[in-house]
């Protein structure tokens, strides 16, 4: 039931140690064990993982240090608008797949993580390829291009793009699915798509993602172990911490039966081993109780002998990013992509 495409639980352990092994069989069984429940809760069958993902090229633009390439994927049944971007020397690349923000602005999704419109704040895509990161940013279900009514970053009313958005929720769930389902569905294939690719590096395959992209980060990272590294941001905010404080659930979140056992720090402890950033700020409700995720799954990463692949940054201030946090996230992703 696991998500690890192209070698076994223990193989890919073995990887981040150097092939050696510091825990224990059962250390291993328990993340897998849990990894299983919350893959078979969401809903999600790994035989069912689609093992080559093509695309076509919808258009090409050089820009200064990468080029920019419009592409179009099928994911079960729907058509995923992404942009990719390749760096001049493709060789062995780092990878990272971007998860753009919510911010009620359904208009803007990969435009806003590549630099072309919204908060230049938000525009990592550009500044990685720059540093030889492969980017793939693609458009989220009801984002952008992904829109039923609305085409590319044309702005529609917020109450027409809201009811898409909460009616697609709706639909799924009453049908036994959920939005979280199609979002980590379109998710993984977009990881395959990169592994895909001939001057990737598969072990240095990354993912990245601010508040709703966060979320995304927290749960694809959890089950997808082809992921080597992840950074989230201005997410990690408990299921408990969210309603006694009636912060909202975001409706890819709202998963039947999820909060009934599992909490956002068993996703963190499925991450174990590998490597993973969590960035939070004291004023940001969404990232409120961080510091307790980190302080629940360090046991699993200190039982892996992984305590020092959890990191956590806490800032002061509020739930946007800052350009020292932005600075942060792209130094912290441009050193650990090139861990092996």
């Amino acid at each position: 039931m696991c998500l690890n495409i192209t070698t076994t639980v223990e193989d890919s352990y073995k990887i981040f140690f150097n092939e050696q092994l510091y825990f224990t069989d059962s250390e291993v069984s328990n993340i897998v064990n849990l990894r299983n429940e919350i893959t078979e809760t969401i809903g999600i069958i790994a035989p069912n993982t689609i093992p080559h993902v093509e695309y076509r090229l919808l258009e090409s633009t050089k820009e200064d240090g990468y080029t920019r390439q419009l592409i179009e994927y099928d994911s079960y049944g729907d058509k995923v608008i992404a942009f990719l971007l390749l760096p001049e020397i493709l060789d062995k690349n780092p990878a990272i797949l971007i998860n753009h923000q919510h911010n009620r602005e359904h208009h803007l999704g990969k435009s806003e993580v590549c630099g072309l419109a919204g908060n230049p704040l938000q525009a990592f895509g550009p500044e990685l390829a720059k540093k030889g990161f492969v980017v793939l940013a693609p458009d989220s279900i009801c984002f952008e291009d992904r829109r039923k009514n609305g085409h590319g970053i044309e702005h529609l009313s917020e109450d027409g793009d809201f009811w898409e958005h909460y009616n697609e929720m709706c639909y799924r769930i009453i049908k036994g699915d959920s939005l979280m389902k199609k979002v980590l569905d379109d998710a993984i294939n977009g990881i395959t798509l990169l592994s895909n690719l001939d001057f990737v590096d598969n072990k240095s395959i990354g993912t990245l993602g601010h508040s709703y992209g966060g979320n995304t980060v927290l749960f694809l990272s959890a089950l997808d172990e082809r992921i080597a590294y992840c950074c989230a941001s201005g997410s990690a905010c408990t299921y408990e911490n969210r309603m006694l404080n009636n912060v909202g659930i975001e409706m890819a979140s709202v998963i039947p039966n999820f909060y009934s056992k599992y909490d956002i720090f068993h996703l963190v402890s499925c991450i174990a081993p590998r490597r993973l950033l969590i960035v939070s700020a004291e004023d940001d409700k969404y990232s409120r109780d961080a510091t307790y995720i980190v302080e629940k799954a360090s046991q699993t990463y200190s039982e892996l002998k992984a305590l020092h692949n959890l990191h956590h940054k806490r800032y002061q201030g509020g739930h946007g990013l800052t350009k020292e946090r932005f600075d942060f996230i792209i130094e912290w992703l441009d050193s650990n992509a090139k861990l092996q």
